[in-house]
């Protein structure tokens, strides 16, 4: 493929940095290096470095590792743990495209910002699933591009949807400029949706992947869910189906480890994937070493199948909240708000009833009266458009705070739905 044609103005314009195109050669013992300029790890005041787990073990890094990672290091991230990643990427996804990279990043924002950047040529458009993630929404604001919403539904993104608004490009334009090129990349969150909660079925991604074949879009599958999806077996990735080399996918540890250690992962086309890696020589110049140590080292003590046993029992965690969260809201939300039930994540997309069709000021003005906090709908919404959806998590609350939180915003509905009869009468 030809990866230039997708790449913005600013994104093709960046070199690689003269010091980091140093940094392959820095930890070669035969190399004498007067080239980087390195501080010297001997006015570091660490030692070392150990973590104890909550199974009561103690983890021991690696002298040699340790030092290493309070120093520069490669763009790409420290070298084992980037392996170890495309060793799983290789297990659990299989890429059809043995030819792709990865990249590791401080948390999988920064790389999708990256990634979304590198598409956002001025003036042209970006297609996003309606509803989507606020923090891409948040960023793609400050772009020159404008957003195109493509349908979704209990099963994900609507792949008719996406085919007639790439077929009648450009009078499906939202924008209604008429000389705007045709999108050529699609950004989706396909597992356990954010709002949603829901995934798109391998079905669903079948037929997005044709499409996307047939109009030579990019498809930037941002998953940080896909390790909590709900049932055994887990529905494909688009990096699994990938034969062309057209799916930059991105992966997240805060779901799963921490997400104060800030570790993402970027996989995908080489040309992608570098341009990327050059964005984080002139930004951040590289995600930070101590984080990235601290991962390795439970990974490697897990291996891959420890990891991966590791986050079914997550999964089952958010299970069994999702059971109880859907418990609470029939009891105090039925007739009041329909919704879907997750299969997977941490989020349920609630559609407020009794003629309620903006949820910006009750959510934000009156259930924070009622010391109850959700996100207004309005917040996923790529043209900003009002809604009466609301996002409620369920993932830090016991069931005690759940059941009262529904409550609580059950009281705020019913008072909304009366206020709107008696001004009507």
């Amino acid at each position: 493929m030809d990866y230039q044609k997708f790449l913005s103005t600013r994104s093709k314009a960046r070199n690689p940095s003269a010091i980091r195109a140093l940094m392959p050669y820095m930890n070669n013992k035969d190399m004498l290096s007067l080239g980087a300029g390195q501080p010297n790890p001997d006015t570091f005041p660490y030692a070392s470095m150990s973590v104890t787990l909550k199974s009561g073990e103690t983890l021991e890094f690696d002298g040699d590792l340790f030092r290493r990672s309070l120093s520069y290091d490669l763009t790409s991230g420290l070298p084992p743990l980037n392996q170890w990643l495309r060793e799983l990427q290789i297990k659990e996804h299989a890429p059809p495209c043995s030819e792709f990279d990865l990249t590791v990043g401080p948390g999988s924002q920064d790389l999708l910002t990256k990634a979304l950047e590198m598409f956002a040529e001025p003036g042209h458009a970006l297609l996003v699933e309606g509803p989507t993630y606020t923090g891409a929404l948040s960023f793609l604001e400050t772009q020159p591009i404008d957003l195109v919403p493509v349908a979704t539904d209990a099963e994900g993104i609507v792949p008719e949807s996406l085919d007639q608004i790439l077929a009648d490009w450009p009078n499906s334009n939202p924008s209604g400029k008429k000389d705007q090129p045709r999108p050529q990349a699609l950004y989706t969150v396909p597992v356990g949706g954010n709002p949603t909660g829901v995934s798109s079925s391998l079905e669903r991604k079948k037929k997005t992947y044709a499409i996307a074949q047939k109009y030579d879009l990019i498809i930037v599958e941002d998953d940080p869910y896909y390790y909590l999806q709900f049932d055994e077996k887990r529905t494909p990735s688009y990096l699994s189906m990938d034969v062309d080399g057209r799916v930059l996918r991105l992966d997240s540890m805060s779901k799963i480890l921490s997400s104060g250690i800030r570790i993402g992962w970027a996989t995908g086309p080489k040309p992608l994937i570098e341009r990327m890696n050059m964005h984080t020589m002139v930004t951040n110049l590289q995600p930070a070493g101590v984080p990235q140590l601290m991962a390795y080292g439970l990974l490697e003590k897990w291996g891959h199948d420890g990891f991966l046993e590791h986050t079914r029992k997550v999964a089952n965690f958010y299970r069994e909240k999702r059971d109880l969260f859907v418990e609470c809201l029939d009891r105090h939300l039925k007739g009041l708000a329909e919704w879907v039930v997750p299969d997977s994540g941490m989020f349920v997309w609630i559609r407020l009833l009794c003629g309620i069709d903006d949820s910006y000021n009750l959510i934000l003005q009156k259930a924070v009266k009622k010391n109850v906090l959700a996100v207004p709908g309005v917040a996923f919404m790529p043209l900003g458009n009002k809604t009466p959806y609301v996002r409620v998590s369920f993932s830090c609350v016991t069931y005690e705070q759940m059941d009262e939180a529904l409550r609580r915003l059950s009281l705020v509905i019913r008072e909304a739905a009366d206020e709107q009869s008696t001004t009507a009468q």
